[in-house]
């Protein structure tokens, strides 16, 4: 990234700190903070060691006189002042036109010509509540740049889906910048989606970028747990179904060239392709689940396999790759011991104790044991499991759900995970009255996928 607004350093002492704490990284990337029109924001930005920032003026009437209950002519003395005064102590300024697609376009022009007198480095008009259309934004920044002579950024909120489709098309005016977030964050419905502007420029537009795009999809991973905030599965580019198949028509044509059906490669932003059993499933998806586990069932045992698979899934019910292996194992009477066996758990929770928890498992015929420390007793327990076998199964949980199936303090729990080993991703569920057993018995389904292979003897044993 060129640029990153680590947050904004006035919001809070914490917040400060967060910011300060970026700044001395020694990032590639220019440190900015957000600030009001404020010098008390300003030396804020100061004292928190940012290089730059990000001053937000409201240019709009109905921020100006609503909001603020101002006047045009004092936003235009606070823009002269405070621009000149972040440029006097060494800070390269930002000046950010908030709700500048509902603006009287000569007073934005006024303001921003105001701001470059001062000396301001970049100016970004902000399309605030998304109300910019791909025409009206290419129209709108094209006029801009004819008035107003200094470096030009994009932001746009995605309050009616349009957040990308119109950063793009001001990139396309000759803007030289575009604010973007992982996962589309941002206040209502988001900003503009970093790794979809991304991946558009360098697919579409061959725009070659010093972005890591291979890094992109295990980014989106860590933002969205970090922030508690989940990515809906049919997002673009680094949803989780972004690169699944189900269909049978798809997954024909996928099998015999993945660009049948994918505008691009997984490889590219770190995610992998994964065929996803169920009833819309075909042969060739099924066959090519089970070729994965190492299962060469016989055309009678692979018919009666399609089936319930196909059953199951008209009864609504989701099918994990975990019932796909239960399913061929019966039908192939293989119902041997799997790899991964749980022998016995403890797990200790509560407001003033620290969670934690430790298991004995069963791994391959070995008794192994695993402790970990944990935001709560579900976190303890699955860390505690990866503890155990992490020095011969390197597994990783990257996906977590959980959903209450019934009413009641005594509810019943259905717990849904994705885990990776190296290129691979499986899901599996559990459902109990207890979350925690329903969730280790989600993570030790998936785990027993992953390291159930047929086409190693040991495993029909």
């Amino acid at each position: 990234m060129d640029v990153i607004e680590a947050g904004f350093a006035a919001v809070s002492e914490g917040e400060m700190e967060s910011v300060s704490l970026i700044a001395k990284q020694g990032l590639k990337a220019q440190i900015f903070s957000a600030a009001r029109g404020t010098k008390n924001d300003v030396d804020v930005v100061l004292k928190s060691g940012a290089s730059g920032v990000a001053m937000i003026v409201p240019t709009s009437d109905l921020h100006i006189e609503v909001k603020l209950h101002k006047t045009r002519e004092q936003i235009l003395k606070t823009t002269q002042d405070l621009v000149g005064y972040a440029k006097d102590h060494g800070l390269t300024v930002e000046l950010l036109a908030e709700d500048a697609t509902r603006s009287d376009f000569n007073y934005l022009c006024k303001v921003f010509q105001t701001a470059v007198d001062a000396g301001v480095d970049r100016v970004v008009p902000c399309d605030t509540v998304g109300i910019l259309t791909p025409e009206r934004a290419a129209e709108f920044f094209s006029n801009l740049q004819k008035k107003v002579k200094v470096p030009m950024g994009v932001h746009c909120h995605n309050d009616f889906g349009m957040a990308v489709a119109n950063s793009l098309a001001a990139l396309g005016t000759g803007v030289g910048e575009v604010h973007a977030t992982i996962n589309g964050l941002g206040e209502r419905a988001g900003n503009a989606s970093l790794e979809e502007v991304v991946v558009t420029l360098k697919s579409l537009y061959n725009i070659e970028l010093k972005i890591k795009t291979e890094l992109l999809y295990s980014t989106s991973v860590l933002v969205s747990r970090l922030t508690g905030i989940p990515v809906q599965p049919n997002k673009a580019i680094v949803g989780e179904n972004a690169f699944t198949h189900e269909s049978g028509i798809h997954t024909q044509g996928l099998l015999s060239n993945p660009l049948t059906y994918e505008p691009f490669a997984p490889e590219l932003v770190g995610a992998t392709r994964r065929l996803s059993p169920g009833k819309h499933s075909g042969s060739h998806a099924i066959r090519a689940t089970l070729e994965n586990l190492g299962l060469k069932p016989s055309e009678e045992q692979f018919k009666e396999v399609f089936k319930r698979i196909k059953e199951l899934g008209d009864k609504g019910k989701t099918v994990m790759d975990a019932d796909v292996l239960a399913i061929a194992e019966a039908a192939m009477g293989l119902g041997g011991v799997k790899p991964i066996q749980l022998e016995e758990m403890t797990y200790v929770g509560g407001d003033k104790v620290t969670s934690t928890a430790s298991v004995r498992l069963k791994l391959n015929g070995k008794s192994v044991w695993g402790s970990a420390l944990g935001v709560g007793p579900v976190d303890a327990t699955i860390n505690a499991v990866k503890d155990a076998i992490a020095e011969t199964e390197p597994i990783t949980l990257e996906q977590y759900n959980v959903k209450a199936i019934t009413g009641g303090t005594d509810a019943v729990v259905e717990v849904m995970v994705h885990m990776r080993k190296g290129n691979r991703t499986v899901t599996a569920m559990g459902v109990r009255e207890d979350i925690v057993k329903a969730s280790i018995e989600a993570v030790l389904s998936a785990m027993n996928v992953l390291t159930t292979d047929y086409n190693n003897k040991t495993q029909q044993q």
